[in-house]
């Protein structure tokens, strides 16, 4: 399983970078308002190959089922568009042992650059440290080949 933060969700690099290499048999998409909006839906599944099951889901729900996911042969990759919401489905220590894959979080106001790909506010920092409490290994790579980047690096901590 993959358990990825992108602010782009479901595009090229992760259906194709990601998901081949993977061998994903499903995406799930854990966002509160994506899950409430089924026109949105529609468009994010052009972008996934018809041998994908993609879905939609609520945190709550998201957090209700991602045992079975884990526990499950089909091989899923699971993304989240900010850091806030990997940090609500790390709560209660759900993602112990995992590994939380940073992957596009791109500049915006108040954001400092720490790779090319990745910019992150200082409350997304602490979001961050947070996850990695809660038991989760927390990195950041583009792609599958790209060097791994710790927490520890990425934050200078």
């Amino acid at each position: 399983m993959l358990f990825r933060v992108d602010e782009r969700l479901i595009h090229g690099q992760v259906t194709v970078g990601w998901g081949g290499p993977l061998h994903a048999d499903r995406i799930v998409v854990v966002d509160d308002d994506l899950a409430a909006s089924p026109w949105e839906q529609e468009l994010y599944c052009l972008g996934v190959p018809p041998e994908i099951e993609a879905r939609f889901l609520a945190v709550a729900e998201a957090r209700r089922d991602y045992a079975g996911w884990r526990d499950d042969v089909r091989r899923t990759i699971v993304l989240v568009r900010d850091v806030a919401t990997a940090r609500r489905m790390a709560e209660g220590r759900l993602l112990q042992g995992e590994e939380v894959n940073l992957g596009g979080i791109h500049h915006a106001a108040g954001r400092t650059s720490i790779l090319p790909y990745l910019h992150l506010r200082p409350d997304e920092q602490r979001d961050l440290a947070a996850i990695a409490a809660e038991g989760a290994k927390v990195s950041a790579r583009d792609l599958p080949a790209s060097r791994r980047v710790p927490l520890e690096e990425l934050t200078g901590g």
